[in-house]
C-alpha cells in the first residue's frame, strides 16, 4: 500500500529519530492493509500542575496522528509519577505524595483537551495504575528480568551519575521497565516523546519483544527552548508559557523570544509546512519579513489555539496598544529585568528587592508605589510586597508612567 507523502511528512516533521528506521512506514502500511488505527501512545507524568508550551510539542505530534486517522493513548503516569522519572537529572528525584499527583493528574488532563482531538475513537485516556497497582512481587521479578544492569547503565545519564559516584536508586532503574510495561499494557504500536526519552522507549520495545508481542516503533521529538532561547522550556526555569495562561501573557511572553529561537517555535508548535517555515526564515534573513511581524503571527496561532481568534486579536490589541503604539519594543527598548537565583524565596519573591535592583527606586518608594497601586505586572495591578515567582519570567512589569520604569522579565541567564 502506498503512503500519503504528505502524511508521512507531517507526522516525522519536528522528529529527531524515528526508530528502527523504515518502521514508521512498515506499520503505516500494516495499518492500511489491515484496516485498522494505529495505537500511539504517549505517557506523561502528573509531577506539575500545569501544562506549558515545551509539552504540547508531543501533544501536537499526538493530535497529528488523531488527524491521520489513528488513535492516541494518552496514559497518565500516576503510579510512575510516584518514583519520577530519571531522565536528564543529575541525582535521586524527591517523591511527590499521592495527593499531589491525583491534583496534577486532573489538570494535566484538562489542560491537554485543548490540543487532543475528544473523539473517544481517536482518543483513549488511561492511568497506568490501572495495571501497575495490582502487579505482585512475582510480576515485579518478572519484568526485571526483561533487562540487565549493564544495559540500563547504557543510559547516558545514569552512566554519568555512576562514573561521577553519584547514586542511583534501584527505584530509579525500575522505572524505565514500567514505563515499558505501560506499552505492553495499551499494545503500542508506536511512542512518542522528546530526545530524552529515547532510552525509556527503546525500552518499552525490549519489555513487549520479552511479553511476547509485537515492538512498537519510536518517534523522538525535538526540545523546546524557553523564553530565554537557550534553556529547555521548564518551570523550575522559569522560561515557561503555559497553556493555561490568559491570552495576554501567552501572546506578550511569545512577543519576548529572542529572534533565535523563533523558527523552532514555528517549526515545533505550528502547522506550518516546512516550505512556509523557509520562506518565513528566509524572508527573516534578507529584510523582505520583519522578525516583530512574523513573531506577532506566531504569538497570534499560539494565544488563538489555546483560547479563541477572538482573544488572540484581543490580546495582540492590547500589546500594540502597550508596546507598539508607545514606540516600545518588548524585546529590545524596554528595561531588562534578570532575575537571580537568590530571588526565588520558597516559590515567592519579594518585589521591592527587585525594583530596587531593577529601577533604582528605594524599597521604601517601592513599597508606596505598591501601595498606592501604581506597579502592575502583565498588566495588572499587584497589591502585595511578594509575588508569586511562576510565571514572571516574559511577563511585563510597570513602576510608573515614565518608560524609564517600564520592563520585561527574563530568567536567570
Amino acid at each position: 500500500m502506498v503512503i500519503d507523502p504528505g502524511i508521512l511528512s507531517m507526522l516525522t516533521k519536528g522528529c529527531v529519530e524515528s526508530l528502527p528506521a523504515g518502521a514508521l512506514e512498515e506499520k503505516l502500511e500494516a495499518a492500511g492493509r489491515e484496516q485498522r488505527q494505529l495505537r500511539v501512545k504517549l505517557g506523561v507524568d502528573p509531577t506539575a500542575p500545569d501544562i506549558h508550551l515545551g509539552h504540547t510539542v508531543v501533544l501536537t505530534k499526538l493530535r497529528q496522528f488523531q488527524d491521520a486517522g489513528h488513535r492516541a493513548v494518552l496514559i497518565i503516569g500516576d503510579y510512575t509519577a510516584r518514583i519520577g522519572d530519571p531522565s536528564g537529572v543529575s541525582k535521586t528525584r524527591p517523591r511527590l505524595s499521592s495527593e499531589a499527583i491525583e491534583i496534577n493528574a486532573r489538570t494535566y488532563q484538562e489542560q491537554a483537551r485543548k490540543v487532543l482531538d475528544q473523539d473517544p475513537e481517536k482518543l483513549e485516556v488511561r492511568h497506568n495504575s490501572e495495571w501497575l497497582a495490582p502487579l505482585k512481587l512475582e510480576d515485579i521479578f518478572k519484568l526485571m528480568s526483561a533487562t540487565t544492569v549493564a544495559r540500563m547503565l547504557e543510559r547516558d545519564d545514569f552512566e554519568k551519575r555512576f562514573r561521577a559516584g553519584q547514586p542511583i536508586s534501584m527505584l530509579e532503574f525500575l522505572y524505565p521497565l514500567l514505563q515499558g510495561f505501560d506499552s505492553v499494557a495499551v499494545k503500542a504500536d508506536v511512542e512518542l516523546g522528546g530526545t530524552d526519552q529515547k532510552f525509556n522507549m527503546l525500552m518499552g520495545r525490549a519489555v513487549q519483544e520479552y511479553y511476547g508481542e509485537p515492538a512498537q516503533m519510536v518517534l523522538t521529538n525535538e526540545i523546546l527552548p524557553g523564553t530565554d532561547g537557550v534553556q529547555r522550556m521548564s518551570k523550575s526555569v522559569g522560561n515557561y508559557i503555559g497553556v493555561a495562561e490568559p491570552p495576554d501573557e501567552i501572546f506578550g511572553k511569545v512577543m519576548s523570544i529572542p529572534d533565535s529561537a523563533m523558527m523552532k517555535y514555528f517549526q515545533l508548535l505550528t502547522s506550518r509546512s516546512e516550505a512556509e517555515i523557509e520562506d518565513i526564515k528566509r524572508g527573516t534573513f534578507n529584510g523582505t519579513h520583519h522578525p516583530r511581524d512574523q513573531k506577532a503571527a506566531l504569538a497570534r496561532e499560539l494565544a488563538a489555539r489555546f483560547w479563541s481568534e477572538e482573544a488572540a486579536a484581543a490580546a495582540e490589541r492590547h500589546f500594540n496598544e502597550l508596546f507598539r503604539d508607545k514606540k516600545l519594543d518588548a524585546g529590545a527598548d524596554l528595561v531588562e529585568c534578570r532575575l537571580e537565583p537568590g530571588d526565588n524565596e520558597g516559590g515567592s519573591v519579594y518585589l521591592p528587592k527587585l525594583l530596587q535592583r531593577w529601577f533604582g527606586l528605594t524599597r521604601s518608594e517601592a513599597r508606596r508605589r505598591i501601595k498606592q497601586g501604581g506597579v502592575f505586572i502583565a498588566d495588572r495591578p499587584i497589591d502585595s510586597e511578594t509575588v508569586v515567582f511562576d510565571g514572571l519570567s516574559g511577563a511585563t512589569i510597570k513602576a510608573g508612567k515614565s518608560t524609564k520604569y517600564h520592563g520585561i522579565i527574563r530568567p536567570d541567564a
